[in-house]
């Protein structure tokens, strides 16, 4: 499957998750330790969106113009924003626990890791650096994943 459309796919499927823990009362935190982790997942999204600059979001997860950044959030992950995803999800699903919360936990991270491999893909194929990149910076976890 063409790595766009399949980026596309499932980030409709994130989406649908998300909404299935918001209707589920799943998503959001309960008490000082996960509003203070949902936060810090919430600031790093934000920390990770201003360091990217003005590029737009693209459902297709299409690599932008303007050159590999490698600055702010993403000299320490590669991919800041779905980490930060990642980290309000479990979060919430910890808070709330359910095996459809668990469900709709494993879907979500499910979704990401299938756009993160297809953003990857893209983003090999417009910047050759991405490769030493790789190398040195993980996906999600700092020195771990």
């Amino acid at each position: 499957m063409n790595a766009r459309l399949l980026s596309k796919f499932a980030f409709a499927i994130l989406v649908l998750a998300i909404v299935g823990l918001v209707g589920t009362d799943s998503l959001l935190g309960h008490g000082p330790v996960t509003w203070t982790l949902q936060g810090l997942a919430f600031l790093l999204m934000i920390w990770a969106r201003v360091t990217f600059g003005r590029r737009s979001f693209h459902a297709a997860a299409n690599p932008t113009s303007g050159g590999l950044v490698t600055t702010g959030p993403y000299a320490y992950v590669r991919h800041p924003i779905y980490a930060a995803i990642l980290l309000f999800v479990w979060t919430g699903v910890a808070a709330n626990p359910s095996w459809r919360s668990l469900a709709l936990g494993l879907l979500a991270t499910g979704m990401t890791a299938i756009r993160i491999f297809a953003e990857e893909r893209l983003v090999r194929a417009m910047y050759p650096e991405y490769e030493e990149y790789a190398k040195r910076v993980k996906r999600v976890v700092p020195g771990v994943i």
